[in-house]
């Protein structure tokens, strides 16, 4: 998300009292939940006792009652013999879960869908939930919402950092990445618009079924669905390895065309891939629907925009595709990574055409005083989710990258920005990995600057 539109809150009032003690590494398991690694900052969400594979979600959604039913299908593997495990949802009504197409025992544990099979299992299994009514519209402390949020002529599914879980029983952590499709009953007329590829759009009788494909790997945060009645723009542009890449955009025409931002997309991208490397996923595209967020979100594929997109918010959101999207954080600690590098993004663009230079913002900023909210807490060490979408994950983010690019010199700072979208596609990775990357590219060591501007309150001194 883009700083101008910044959520500087996100703990979802539904879960609130689930969310409350985010300030522990690690918590107790609920029942049905394998022990193992958990998400620092949200302990409740993720069950790492499997690993996903692959998500199939059907939903059959009208806009006139905002009722959805709903399937998925999850396939995971696990190196466990599991007697119980768990996905994350929250809401709806579930009818029935089957366990490698038998009927499985199920109940509901706060935002947890605690599953027993009827023989436990191991190796690949295949889960499927039938689900239906009103998804719910998460609405977070700072009264931003995520989740299923309505519109004027329909709904919009966003789900940084938890809001996923208000419609696919999902491993609702980014340290699970998979590969999913959709498809979207809405009636005729009205548009449904995902992630990914669009296979095929079948009429039949009063409705349509919109199929997607997203064939890259894929967190759940950044799935999305939007139903409404948009323009539909269908294009493409050549890559730097000549690959043709599909680009298809959405629009409400409530808030315009968006005939600048779309003209602009292609050139964004042919920027950034020539400073991150070739365009990381098979599609690419924009959705700008008229819903009251305040913020726009790094969906995967087409970026969620609010109303209008405005320059730099686009190449914010691209960048997102290369930085968060292909290379994922494992967890909500490390959010600076695609934040980070997102806001950097903006200011490589800016000072290529003809605006302030990445140093003179660096300048800038640290000409803050001391006692401003950039410099507390450190990047990588807040204790608080109030402070996920805090200035210093943005900006302070940002700086260090800078600051590693004056340590380093342009051809290694460079070198290194090509090899960590490369090394890690379609992958997860966090600060660590980074760090060894970038001492091995430059031959320095440089673990005391990644400790001065992430781990550090406070102005990091002789910059």
């Amino acid at each position: 998300m883009p700083t101008p539109m910044r959520r500087l809150l996100l703990v979802p009032l539904v879960v609130l009292a689930l969310l409350a003690g985010v300030t522990a590494a690690v918590t107790a398991a609920p029942e049905g939940q394998p022990t193992g690694r958990t998400d620092t900052l949200f302990p409740q969400q993720g069950h790492p006792g499997y690993d996903v594979r692959h998500y199939d979600v059907r939903l059959d959604y009208d806009p006139a009652t905002n009722r959805l039913d709903a399937r998925t299908t999850v396939r995971a593997t696990t190196p466990q013999r599991l007697k119980t495990f768990s996905l994350d949802l929250v809401g709806m009504k579930v009818t029935s879960v089957r366990v490698d197409g038998r009927p499985a025992g199920f109940r509901r544990d706060a935002q947890h869908l605690v599953v027993r099979p009827r023989v436990p299992v191991t190796g690949g299994f295949t889960t499927t939930v039938a689900y239906a009514g009103t998804p719910q519209e998460i609405v977070d402390a700072d009264g931003s919402t995520e989740g299923w949020v309505r519109t004027d002529d329909g709904a919009i599914a966003l789900g940084e950092p938890v809001g996923t879980m208000a419609w696919i029983p999902s491993d609702n952590t980014p340290g699970d990445k998979a590969r999913f499709r959709f498809r979207i009953t809405v009636p005729r007329g009205v548009q449904a618009v995902s992630n990914g590829d669009l296979v095929s759009k079948v009429d039949r009788g009063a409705g349509s079924t919109w199929t997607w494909r997203v064939r890259d790997r894929m967190a759940t945060y950044l799935a999305m669905v939007a139903v409404g009645r948009f323009a539909v723009h269908r294009s493409s542009m050549t890559s730097v390895t000549g690959r043709r890449i599909p680009i298809w955009s959405f629009v409400d025409p409530t808030t315009g065309r968006s005939t600048t931002a779309r003209a602009a997309l292609p050139k964004v991208l042919r920027f950034q891939e020539k400073l991150f490397g070739p365009y990381p996923l098979t599609s690419a595209g924009l959705v700008v629907d008229a819903a009251s967020v305040g913020y726009a979100l790094e969906t995967q594929n087409r970026p969620f925009y609010p109303d209008s997109v405005d320059s730099a918010t686009l190449v914010h959101e691209s960048a997102h595709q290369w930085f968060g999207n292909s290379v994922t954080l494992r967890d909500w600690h490390d959010i600076w990574l695609p934040e980070g590098f997102a806001t950097y993004a903006e200011w490589l663009w800016t000072g290529a055409h003809d605006g302030r230079t990445p140093a003179q913002r660096f300048d800038d900023l640290y000409a803050t005083p001391a006692s401003d909210g950039l410099w507390s807490p450190a990047p990588t060490e807040f204790t608080d989710s109030a402070d996920l979408f805090g200035e210093p994950v943005y900006n302070r983010g940002a700086m260090t990258l800078q600051a590693l690019r004056e340590r380093v010199g342009d051809t290694d700072f460079f070198r290194l920005l090509k090899r960590w979208a490369a090394v890690y596609r379609q992958g997860n990775a966090g600060t660590a990995q980074l760090l060894a990357l970038a001492e091995q590219v430059s031959g320095e060591q440089l673990d005391q600057l990644f400790a001065d501007w992430l781990e550090l309150d406070g102005r990091p001194a002789g910059y």
